[in-house]
């Protein structure tokens, strides 16, 4: 056998060990499972929206209630270990943007409290929060500027 035949034969293999070893996900339930996990958030969202506006709640107060919820229900289940079972289930459907950030800022520190206050949870918890309020300043002040310039120039 040639040494050429010899590559080609163990690529051949790779390649079938690859496919062997990797999932087949299925994308259609994939997506519904999303659209399922996601929507009973939003739902529960929702129910906390109008039942804080049933309560007498002004929109803008029952909204800070909304968001106050979800964010410690995310954490507490993150905390009991009950999270994650939603996203391995959901998908990006668990991701939805106030859930999923709680969930992604207290995992870590959860996971590295064993580390100390300071070295685990101080700075594990913002691996991922310190990136978006990085990002979320800077995109602020680079608009700013721009609409400042926009008004200089009498555009907006």
């Amino acid at each position: 056998m040639t040494k050429q035949e010899e590559q080609q034969k163990k690529e051949q293999e790779y390649q079938e060990l690859v496919k062997k070893v990797t999932p087949q996900n299925n994308l259609f339930l994939q997506m519904v499972k999303a659209f399922l996990v996601g929507g009973v958030i939003c739902t529960i969202g929702q129910g906390i929206l109008e039942g804080a506006k049933a309560l007498g709640a002004d929109a803008e107060m029952a909204g800070t209630w909304c968001s106050l919820l979800l964010v410690l229900c995310s954490a507490v289940l993150t905390g009991f270990s009950l999270y994650q079972p939603i996203t391995t289930f959901g998908g990006a459907g668990a991701l939805v943007p106030i859930t999923g950030f709680a969930n992604s800022v207290c995992a870590p520190a959860i996971e590295f409290q064993k580390e100390g206050q300071v070295f685990g949870v101080g700075v594990k918890i913002f691996t991922i929060a310190g990136p978006v309020i990085l990002y979320g300043i800077f995109t602020s002040w680079l608009l700013g500027v721009v609409y400042y310039i926009g008004k200089m120039m009498g555009v907006m």
